[in-house]
This record gives structure tokens, C-alpha cells and sequence, in this order.
């Protein structure tokens, strides 16, 4: 993924985001509506998390050093992992907390109306943050389902804006439904049953974000197909095979490359060493993310055992 595109799709987010939540606290204040205050809790969180990932983008960009000899490509993973837990604390669980007290406790809304006009134009403003994400993730993902590009993505940014900005819409109709609700039947609990509904939605993603984010943090290899890819390029000119690879993405545009190869025999140093630079180039011209290739010669023991 270029990094503009995430940035584009981030800045989108981050500006609906940060106008959406001063109408909501604005609208919570006059109607005193728990949903509305979900949302805002909800909307001040997405703000937060944008501003972290804008962050993460800008250190993981610095220069390597003695102590990260490999760089700090993987701020961006520390980051978006802040940030799914982010939307877990103050968004999933301040959601439950105030939709359970208020069902538990229901208050009756003031000015209901005042909340459905803004819950309204929220929708259109996140509506319009949803599709510049899409827009830039279709760049990217190719014919993968939306669910495999989630899965499969090594670039955290646009993943997280696509599920934040999922949410936020489902979260915005679970808003309006209760709020409706509870101006339809004049019975305020359907407010907090509105609110109950966004904390567990925001929990459900928080915990996809969670699990994802930590495995990118911990370290992901390259995927399917660029791993055959590699290995197709590798096993190529005087590379006779690839005995065994690892790869390991060191940030999300710097893949690691390790491998050991048989080559053909009987090449003198010269030779040997004109072959790995070959392969070098091989893979960097089809995969040029593999910023970073450590390939060894070898002997093909499992051929001499035959």
C-alpha cells in the first residue's frame, strides 16, 4: 500500500470523525439521549485513534540506528495495536457501561428530535469516510474478499479505518433505532438497548483489530502468493533449489528475506557470487517490497543422499 493512500483515507476519517463528535456531545448535552452519548464517547475515540496512526506513519519512518538495526517500520504496527485497544475501553466498554445503567435507570429524552437531526447527518459525513477507505483499499486488494484483505493485509491503516468506519455507521443506525424507538413507544429504554447494541458492535471489532494487529506486531511472513513468487525467482538461472526460506515483514513496506540455496556445482567464488546477486535481483523486481535478502549457498545435502 502506498502510504498516501493510507494517509488520504486516515485524514478523511479523522476530519468526519472530529466534526462528527462535537454534534454529537452537542446533541447529548440538549437531549441527554444515552446513544447519542455512546456515540460521541464513540466518535472522540475514532478521532484519537486517526491522530495515532498519522503518528505512527511519521516515526515509523525514521532512520535505522545501533539499537534497531532493521528501523522502526513497525511503529505502524504498535500504533493501530494502541489503537484497537482504544476502541475496546473507551468505546465498547463505556457503551455498555451507560447503555446497562440507562436501561437499568431509564431517563426520559429531552428534544429527541434534536438527536435524530444529528444522527442523520452523521451517518452522511462517516458515510463519506467509509467510501474514501473503500476507494482506497480497492486499490490494493485486488479481487480478495473484503474479510481476506482484512486477514491478509501487512498494512494496518486501512484495515483498521475500514472497520472503524463500519462501525461507526452500524453504530450510528443502532443510535438512530433506539432513539426512534424510544420517541415512537415514549419508553426511554430502548435508548440504552440502542447504546447496548454499539458497545457490543465496537467490541466485536475491537477484538478482530486486537487479534490482528498483535500478530502483525509479533511478526507476519510474507503472504501465499508472494512467498511462491519468491521462491519461483529464487530457484531460477544457476540455483539449482531453495532448501528451506523464512520471511518476515519488518514493517509494512520491508519484507525480510532469508534463505539457503543449492546451486549447481562446481562454480568458483566468482560464480557463486554473481548467482546470488542474480537472485537478489530476481526477487526485487517482482516482489519490490523484499527490501532485505540474506541468501546463503549450500550444498543440496537431501540430492547427495540419494
Amino acid at each position: 500500500m502506498s502510504a498516501g493512500g493510507g494517509t488520504k483515507a486516515i485524514i478523511a476519517a479523522l476530519a468526519a470523525n472530529a466534526g462528527i463528535a462535537v454534534a454529537k456531545f452537542a446533541g447529548f448535552l440538549v437531549t441527554g439521549s444515552s446513544s447519542m452519548l455512546a456515540e460521541s464517547v464513540h466518535s472522540l475515540a475514532d478521532t484519537s485513534n486517526q491522530g495515532l496512526l498519522l503518528l505512527g506513519q511519521k516515526t515509523s519512518k525514521r532512520r535505522a540506528d545501533a539499537e534497531h538495526p532493521f528501523g522502526y517500520g513497525r511503529d505502524r504496527y504498535f500504533y493501530s495495536f494502541i489503537v484497537a485497544l482504544l476502541l475496546f475501553t473507551l468505546g465498547a466498554a463505556f457503551a455498555l457501561y451507560e447503555g446497562i445503567h440507562k436501561i437499568i435507570e431509564p431517563e426520559p429524552l429531552s428534544s429527541p428530535i434534536v438527536a435524530v437531526v444529528i444522527l442523520l447527518v452523521a451517518i452522511c459525513l462517516e458515510g463519506y469516510s467509509f467510501k474514501t477507505a473503500i476507494g482506497e483499499s480497492r486499490k490494493i486488494k485486488g479481487t480478495a474478499s473484503w474479510w481476506r484483505f482484512i486477514r491478509q493485509a501487512r498494512e494496518p491503516e486501512l484495515p483498521v479505518v475500514l472497520l472503524e468506519d463500519a462501525g461507526a455507521l452500524l453504530g450510528l443506525v443502532f443510535a438512530l433505532l433506539g432513539v426512534g424507538l424510544a420517541l415512537l413507544t415514549g419508553n426511554p429504554v430502548w435508548d440504552g438497548v440502542g447504546t447496548v447494541f454499539i458497545g457490543v458492535l465496537l467490541g466485536i471489532i475491537a477484538t478482530i483489530l486486537i487479534i490482528e494487529m498483535k500478530s502483525l506486531l509479533i511478526g507476519e511472513g510474507a503472504t501465499e502468493a508472494q512467498l511462491g513468487t519468491i521462491v519461483d525467482e529464487l530457484a531460477a538461472g544457476k540455483v539449482e533449489r531453495v532448501i528451506h526460506i523464512r520471511t518476515q515483514y519488518l514493517g509494512p513496506d520491508e519484507l525480510l528475506v532469508a534463505a539457503k540455496l543449492a546451486l549447481v556445482p562446481g562454480l568458483d567464488t566468482a560464480a557463486v557470487a554473481t548467482a546470488i546477486d542474480d537472485a537478489e535481483a530476481r526477487v526485487r523486481a517482482k516482489v519490490p517490497v523484499a527490501s532485505l535478502i540474506y541468501l546463503e549457498p549450500d550444498l543440496d545435502r537431501d540430492l547427495q543422499a540419494r
